[in-house]
């Protein structure tokens, strides 16, 4: 599937194999037309893969990977009406300017497939951008947000997405920095 305006949705599967990771990523990708954001190994041994397009599309693909998985699933999710901010936020291609950032607002979890719900709920809330979606690589399974916008607006958004997480049981720390250092963006970028 390529880029389209058909990607409004987005389902992601963990398993506790990486063997049986790529067979579940393999009946994914073979069960419906849908595009493959993510799909690697992650801390502690454990694969992730995350797939877009249409609900109907992701929810077959996800279903598919889901049965493929039986008895090596940790989570699967399925995510309908994504904001749009989340799609490059996750490939790590949102731009922005990192002189103009007002505020930064950083959301974290114990769950990696549970941060694109997190995000998706902070970017609906409040007038933000969200800058990155990190999906568990290198942070020991965890998974976190990073937005901008006015200070206002960022802890807003937040608030918003901490809530989604602490519902859960599963919000590791949630924080906004007033106009963060050049130094600390540069981090980001």
């Amino acid at each position: 599937m390529s880029p389209s305006a058909t990607l409004n949705a987005i389902g992601l599967l963990e398993t506790t194999s990486i063997g049986i990771g790529f067979l579940a990523e393999d009946a994914m990708l073979k069960a419906a037309a849908v595009e493959l954001l993510v799909a690697r190994t992650i801390c502690s041994g454990k694969y992730l893969v995350v797939v877009g397009g249409d609900v109907a599309a992701v929810t077959a693909s996800v279903e598919a990977g889901a049965t493929e998985a039986e008895g090596a699933l940790i989570e699967q999710r399925i995510i309908p009406r994504v904001h749009a901010d989340v799609f490059p936020a996750i490939s790590m291609a949102a731009e922005f300017d990192a002189a103009e950032l007002r505020a930064l607002g950083i959301i974290e979890t114990f769950s990696a497939a549970s941060i694109v719900e997190v995000a998706d709920a902070a970017a609906k809330a409040a007038d933000v951008r969200l800058l990155r979606v990190h999906l568990a690589m290198a942070v020991g399974g965890k998974g976190f947000v990073l937005l901008s916008g006015e200070v206002a607006a960022a802890e807003a958004a937040v608030a918003v997405g901490a809530a989604v997480a602490a519902e859960e049981g599963i919000l590791v720390s949630r924080v906004v920095i007033p106009a963060p250092s050049a130094e600390l963006m540069r981090e980001i970028i």
